[in-house]
């Protein structure tokens, strides 16, 4: 059967504590530490931190989690994804620089990356990036690779149905949503195996089941699809 997969925005402010690290504990701790989470000082090591893993490992929730906890401490944050056209000059002002989908970097921003990488790094500023993958293989130019490469570097796994299943089941009964099985499954073979985008679905179901007054099943989920 085809997966589908919705387009919905995030509806809550991504965060390291709403992320279900499972076999990426390693790489959600050492951004928690980064970030000062771990009783201890605020770190913002100059030392880039890299992460790499297919569409749906959670690379861009954990940088949106960096992200929005820089900005919660005050910091000014240089961002710049795939969709960033036209990148902005390099602000003293940033406290970290994050560079979200860096295999996808045209020529300019990849030119705007190098520029922003450099300064940080004499400025003692934090770089945290992201990518589809590991550092040698990114078709990227030479200066710009290899610095992504020379920090710490993260290798994202995807979670086991066992474990989509288990966030899944935690999320509905915290809404107080009844999730049978038969649903579940429905949930974890018919549409995508990204997580964010299951627990997406879940949100709009939560909220469809509510606005007409029904159980969550399988004919809610295909009437909710129908009427989007």
């Amino acid at each position: 059967m085809k997966q589908l997969v919705l387009d919905i925005g995030l509806s809550t402010v991504p965060s390291l504590s709403g992320f279900f690290a499972g076999p990426n504990e390693a790489a959600v701790r050492h951004l928690r530490v980064w970030l000062g989470e771990a009783h201890v000082p605020t770190l913002h090591s100059p030392v880039p931190t890299y992460l790499w893993g297919e569409s749906g490992s959670g690379k861009t929730h954990l940088l949106e989690s960096v992200h929005s906890a820089l900005r919660e401490q005050g910091a000014l944050v240089g961002w710049m994804s795939a969709t960033t056209l036209h990148p902005p000059e390099f602000d003293e002002r940033w406290g970290a620089v994050v560079l979200d989908d860096v295999h996808l970097y045209t020529a300019v921003q990849q030119h705007a990356a190098f520029n922003w990488f450099v300064n940080a790094q004499s400025l003692q500023r934090g770089v945290v990036a992201a990518g589809a993958l590991p550092p040698a293989d990114l078709a990227l130019r030479e200066d710009l690779r290899t610095r992504l490469g020379w920090g710490h570097v993260f290798h994202l796994q995807l979670l086991d149905e066992a474990e989509r299943r288990s966030v899944l089941r935690q999320a509905a009964d915290a809404r107080g949503v009844l999730l049978s099985d038969e649903v579940l499954d429905y949930m974890l073979h018919r549409f995508s195996r990204d997580l964010g985008s299951l627990m997406e679905l879940l949100d709009h179901l939560d909220g469809y089941a509510l606005q007409t007054q029904r159980a969550v099943t399988i004919p809610l989920i295909r009437s909710m699809l129908e009427n989007e």
